[in-house]
């Protein structure tokens, strides 16, 4: 499979890093640099997908990438920034990667503070 290049939006992927405040909950941060990617974004669906996600499907993305800047059991939960700057906080954040052997297929949730 070969994306087109018409179709590939350029999104901006933002790695996480997670600490933790005195009583034990999380904070996440994206401190990092944002790389530059390039995939094709489209509005989740299908009927397997809201066997799996349910109520969530409508504010679900799926893509699909060619590249090795995203990889499974590494990216998970890192955020990507679709609709907002790369300077902004992520609007999105991975929640599945599967690797094929020419593409990956990435599924995306919106961020709960975030609109679109």
């Amino acid at each position: 499979m070969r994306l087109l290049k018409n179709d590939l939006q350029t999104v901006y992927l933002k790695k996480r890093k997670v600490t933790h405040d005195e009583e034990a909950e999380e904070i996440v941060t994206y401190p990092f640099e944002p790389i530059e990617l390039r995939m094709n974004v489209q509005a989740a669906s299908g009927s397997v997908n809201a066997q799996i996600y349910g109520s969530k499907l409508e504010t679900m993305k799926a893509c699909k990438y060619q590249g090795d800047k995203i990889s499974e059991s590494q990216n998970e939960l890192d955020g990507i920034c679709v609709y907002v700057g790369k300077d902004e906080e992520p609007d999105f954040t991975i929640k599945s990667i599967q690797t094929f052997s020419t593409h990956k297929n990435i599924m995306l949730e919106r961020n709960d503070n975030r609109g679109s």
